[in-house]
């Protein structure tokens, strides 16, 4: 019997990022915005910063940038680029910030593919654009961001677009906008997923999954983020939109703390959270080994630091324990940039016996309020128990989950009955903790970032002497895991390629970090029975990285 829908009688409020503009500008218009720059701590208060925010919009809006258009920005975490994480948005284009660690053929695929329109860029980041000359025509203006003293601009002599000083730009604005109503269900934001098989894919993010993302980072069992906290982001306000913490603290009206270009330098991190009185903190675990390595041999503590949340990558049980050691607490989080990207939070359910703690806390935790999850048998499709033993490919649902790609890309990730597909494999155990033991594609994940092994395999066997390559990622103490190359010679050349040669000859090829630690020689990669590599094999006869392998170039 069907029901008559009878509707509440509640306001039809959309929920837009104009609403958190709302707040910064009338309740924590007190609350600072800090940034390390070369010349030293840059300062501005929320209320200072509204009234560059209208002046940028408008600045857009002169440039011709109309709603749903994409602007690009390519800078580290500091205030300009949060000035940009509002003004994009809430004037109804969308914000679209670039991985400054992507290899130039990714980046140039990811700006064509978006379409982006207007490209914002940190001075310091500007050569990583070079080689993106005469590639990215839908690029009509570019902004260059700098401090100190403006850089000579040289308009479209650079090869790339007209070219604009951010300073003077907004200068030339009034500080009213009138912002426009907007559609909670318009494009906000975008980023890409980097490393996987083929291109980078395209995920849209609404003013209504931001909004309600947003205030799910806010919820106790959640990130817990708060008006009292200082919050030092080092993840990347590239990477999934720095985890959602910008819009978090601007909702929350928590002290933004950026570390602009200085996120790899733990002693500058240290330093700042100590001048700022910084509450939370938040990064990948291998900035995490750093931070602890440099607190263990300064002698240096954090003392008011209640937090440090670590995703992007499982937390090393040896790192937590450290962490713990030196009063620092982890809080481990998992999702991706499909899950925009809270997905779950390994919070210790009450009731829970201390000798588990531990345990509890290095799973990817309980799902977040607002999600729904499970485990499905990646081949038959049906879905899996919790009950600890079981495991399959975890898929989720929720408002904050994306339902699809830009431009169509993968149709397949979606179930038939609306369930996105993560890749990830895990068991839940019955009180509904996650424990992700593999993935379904092959894909390494070094230092919270995705390294393709088939594209690293297909830029190996580009090499002249190479006749075949496999590559596995394998653990790695720092970074997570590393990627190693299995390479076979062709017979004329057998014994007559070296490991370095094969390095060498992938440094312009791939990204710095995609390098493998070791390239390993063997007569013949194992197959299966359908004439795939057998990387189940590799893996399984696979001795470990050796001791005082080169680390990868993080830059």
């Amino acid at each position: 019997m069907e029901v008559a829908a009878v509707e509440g009688l509640m306001q039809d409020y959309e929920l837009s990022l104009q609403h958190v503009l709302w707040r910064i500008e009338r309740l924590h218009q007190k609350r600072e915005v800090v940034t390390k720059r070369d010349e030293g701590i840059h300062r501005i208060t929320y209320g200072e910063m509204v009234p560059r925010i209208n002046r940028l919009a408008g600045a857009l809006k002169q440039l011709g940038v109309k709603p749903g258009d994409r602007v690009a920005t390519l800078a580290w975490n500091n205030s300009r680029h949060l000035e940009l994480y509002y003004a994009v948005p809430c004037m109804g284009a969308v914000l679209h910030t670039l991985n400054l660690r992507l290899f130039p053929q990714h980046l140039e695929f990811i700006i064509n593919d978006a379409e982006d329109k207007v490209l914002f860029v940190d001075q310091s980041l500007l050569p990583l654009l070079k080689p993106l000359v005469g590639k990215i025509p839908t690029i009509k203006t570019m902004v260059l961001m700098t401090d100190g003293a403006a850089a000579p601009l040289s308009g479209k002599e650079n090869g790339l677009a007209d070219m604009l000083e951010y300073e003077a730009l907004i200068a030339a604005q009034s500080t009213d906008y009138p912002w426009p109503k907007l559609s909670e269900r318009m494009a906000a934001a975008m980023c890409y997923t980097s490393g996987t098989t083929g291109n980078p894919k395209g995920v849209v993010y609404s003013h209504r999954s931001q909004f309600i993302h947003t205030m799910g980072v806010l919820q106790g069992d959640n990130l817990g983020l708060t008006e009292n906290d200082a919050l030092l982001p080092v993840v990347p306000m590239f990477h999934a939109n720095s985890w959602g913490l910008p819009y978090a603290a601007g909702m929350a009206g928590s002290k933004m703390v950026f570390p602009g270009r200085f996120s790899a330098d733990a002693k500058s991190i240290v330093e700042l959270a100590e001048q700022e009185n910084v509450t939370f903190l938040a990064g990948v675990p291998t900035v995490w080994l750093v931070l602890a390595n440099y607190l263990k041999e300064s002698g240096k503590r954090l003392p008011k630091v209640r937090t440090v949340v670590c995703g992007g990558s499982a937390v090393p049980r040896t790192l937590m324990e450290t962490m713990d050691s030196i009063g620092l607490r982890i809080l481990h989080a998992w999702g991706m940039t499909e899950t925009s990207p809270l997905g779950s939070v390994a919070r210790v359910a009450a009731g829970a016996k201390p000798e588990d703690e531990l345990k509890l806390r290095l799973t990817q935790g309980r799902v977040a309020p607002g999600v729904e999850i499970r485990i499905s048998d990646p081949t038959s499709g049906e879905e899996l128990p919790w009950d600890g033993v079981a495991f399959g490919e975890i898929q989720v649902r929720g408002p904050w989950i994306a339902r699809g790609y830009h431009n169509g890309y993968d149709p397949g990730k979606l179930t038939e009955d609306g369930w996105f597909r993560t890749g990830d494999v895990a068991r839940i155990d019955p009180d509904g903790y996650i424990q992700i033991v593999d993935r379904t594609k092959d894909v390494i994940k070094s230092g919270g970032e995705w390294i393709s092994s088939v594209e690293l395999e297909n830029a190996v066997m580009a090499h002249p002497k190479i006749m075949e390559a496999a590559v596995i990622g394998l653990p790695h103490v720092k970074w997570d895991e590393r990627p190693v190359v299995y390479a076979v010679a062709k017979p004329e050349f057998k014994g007559q390629v070296t490991e370095a040669e094969v390095i060498d000859f992938l440094r312009d090829k791939v990204a710095k970090w995609w390098l493998p630690d070791e390239v390993r020689f063997i007569d013949e990669v194992p197959k299966t029975s359908v004439g795939k590599f057998d990387k189940k094999l590799l893996r399984a006869n696979a001795v470990p990285i050796k001791e005082g392998a080169t680390e990868p170039a993080r830059k």
